[in-house]
């Protein structure tokens, strides 16, 4: 998509001059139009959809060019031109990619689009990183198990996981152990399962506890750095969390 352009600009020969550098630059540029006044801005920006770059004088035929962004919120990347270079720190409050002084050299506007082009393709690519994390996030959460198949007696029954509060290794078994104080052997391993299952909802403690934020009633500390934890309902076993899994586990928590 070509770069489309709008310029600020209330002395027609300077206008003309900037036409012919970015036209020089690269002709592929869409110039949108000249604007020589704050108010003719405000008016085009009520009616047009924002450009990618603004070529903007400071001093325009009815005030400083910064009256505008107090009128219209702009977030467009601005390239300003100057006679004067006492704006030169309030123009780096607002947008600004580069000050180029009068009369504007071709070699200083080249340089100034190239540094535009640069942050311009800098944006995209941390957006295309973003938007794959979140995809990426979005595929994992929806392959997190729901439910778990768990055999009772001689009947397989369905498990919600929202109804687990935690799972426990005991006595050389792995079980779910639900709200309502169900406790259902499973075939997996407390390993598996923190592959299977939400990070977000469970927390392995320690090496036989994985255990959810809700099934958690009291948090203790104790020996050692660890923490003792009393958990509903009750497991009739000390909760600890390991020494090294502490951090984790308060960030987890926490988050």
């Amino acid at each position: 998509m070509n770069l489309r352009v709008l310029i600020f600009e209330d002395e027609s020969l300077s206008a003309e001059h900037l036409v012919k550098l970015i036209c020089r630059y690269d002709p592929t540029i869409e110039l949108l139009g000249i604007i020589e006044s704050v108010k003719q801005g405000v008016e085009w920006f009520s009616s047009h959809p924002h450009p990618d770059l603004l070529l903007m004088d400071i001093q325009l035929s009815d005030g400083p060019c910064f009256d505008l962004f107090k009128q219209v919120r702009l977030e467009i990347p601005v390239i300003f031109t100057t006679a004067y270079n006492e704006y030169a720190i309030q123009a780096f409050k607002v947008n600004s990619v580069d000050y180029l002084l009068k009369p504007v050299d071709f070699q200083d506007l080249r340089m100034a689009f190239e540094k535009f082009r640069k942050q311009h393709k800098n944006v995209i690519q941390n957006q295309e990183q973003l938007y794959e994390q979140l995809y990426s996030r979005l595929i994992q959460a929806s392959q997190y198990k729901k439910r778990l198949l768990i055999k009772v007696g001689e009947q397989l029954k369905q498990v919600n996981v929202e109804d687990i509060a935690y799972f426990l290794f005991n006595e050389g078994m792995c079980w779910a152990v639900t709200f309502a104080k169900n406790k259902l052997p499973i075939d997996y391993s407390l390993d598996e399962l923190e592959q299977m299952l939400d990070p977000k909802l469970f927390f392995r403690i320690n090496r036989k506890f994985l255990v959810k934020p809700e099934a958690i009633e009291k948090i203790h500390t104790y020996f050692n750095n660890r923490l003792k934890i009393q958990l509903r309902p009750d497991p009739e076993v000390e909760v600890l969390v390991s020494r090294e899994r502490v951090p984790d586990f308060k960030y987890w928590l926490d988050n």
